[in-house]
């Protein structure tokens, strides 16, 4: 008894979703009719729905801005003299401060030759 019961719940939530579905699908062609009508009305030609959300799908822009992303930018020209003016390599303008007798927190060990 308690299957069935289970069955006819689970039959009549199915029922429900195609019927949301249908009602989605309805508003959808409704909207579309009305969009339609409206330019035959004014004249206007009717464009496809991605072509009034900003043009047609190009699957080459999503995987060019993220290479784009990956390569390092070139320096300006500001960089190139910021970096010339404080003495810095044009090409890489981090300079690593300091040196290495500044080091407290380790002793430099002696290099023993293997043998």
């Amino acid at each position: 008894m308690m299957n069935f019961v289970i069955r006819v719940i689970l039959l009549l939530l199915g029922l429900v979703f195609a019927a949301s579905l249908a009602v989605a699908v309805m508003l959808l062609a409704a909207v579309w009719g009305v969009r339609y009508a409206w330019g035959r009305l004014t004249g206007k030609p009717v464009t496809p729905w991605m072509a009034s959300m900003g043009g047609r799908f190009n699957p080459r822009s999503g995987f060019d801005r993220f290479r784009n992303a990956a390569q390092p930018a070139e320096p300006t020209a500001a960089d190139v003299a910021n970096a010339r003016a404080r003495g810095e390599s044009v090409e890489r303008p981090v300079r690593i401060r300091g040196s290495a007798s500044d080091v407290t927190d380790v002793s430099p060990k002696s290099v023993s030759p293997r043998g």
